[in-house]
């Protein structure tokens, strides 16, 4: 199958709506126009790509209604299948539209092309945040692909378990002076890496897997010391 064969259901689709439909018009794959409408432009790709966003976006510059369309189906658009909600957030942000066309020829239309508002999830903006500000120094590279982040979270459960490994039994109290840590409670309690273990109310000890961890962490909890030093 190559793209041109994508053009006939697309043309048949657009004709049942009023369109007159012309192919590779000005390097426009598809070109359709209705009485004083403005010219919907449609460019065509078998799979979904960075190209076909690219001369989509292109297209915006001779008319405000231009679609991506690309086929669906069995071993087809992968990305869309996996990722169809990105992809459509995607299209938004860009002012596009979707067509999809399957491969028995049927066009839907998935998403219409407009104006694109951003909208802020203040949830998500305060999450971020609490965690820039919660962070201690800066110990992740950009671009990092380690699924093992150092939260600020792993920050402060690292710190309580450099003191436990050094203090021995404690009461969390006592812990939460020594580390500055005010959510060492919680944190002990939720044990979220097993690292800790309850004694008796209120005090803990650290686990094997506990000394495992600030052995494998050891580099970054130097740093956390570091950092914690500078801005202190």
């Amino acid at each position: 199958m190559v793209e041109s064969d994508l053009y006939a259901p697309i043309k048949k689709f657009l004709e049942r709506q009023g369109y007159a439909v012309k192919g590779e018009v000005e390097a426009c794959d598809i070109v359709a126009v209705r009485g004083e409408d403005p010219p919907v432009v449609v460019e065509l790709k078998l799979q979904l790509n960075l190209s076909l966003l690219l001369q989509a976006v292109d297209r915006l510059a001779v008319s405000d209604r231009v679609y991506v369309a690309f086929r669906v189906g069995k071993k087809h658009s992968a990305t869309w299948r996996s990722r169809g909600k990105q992809v459509k957030s995607l299209l938004r942000r860009l002012g596009l539209g979707l067509l999809t066309v399957s491969a028995r020829g049927k066009v839907e239309a998935v998403l219409d092309p407009g104006p694109y508002r951003p909208r802020v999830i203040k949830d998500r903006r305060s999450r971020l945040l609490k965690e820039f500000a919660e962070r201690v120094g800066d110990p992740v590279a950009g671009g990092s692909t380690n699924k093992k982040r150092m939260t600020s979270y792993r920050q402060d459960a690292l710190r309580c378990a450099s003191s436990l490994q050094h203090g021995g039994v404690t009461k969390v109290s006592v812990l939460v002076e020594r580390t500055g840590v005010e959510r060492a409670g919680p944190i002990l309690r939720d044990n979220h890496y097993g690292w800790f273990e309850r004694v008796e109310k209120g005090h803990y000890q650290l686990t094997p897997r506990g000394a495992e961890g600030l052995r494998e962490w050891s580099g970054a909890l130097e740093g956390i010391e570091r950092a914690a030093v500078d801005q202190a």
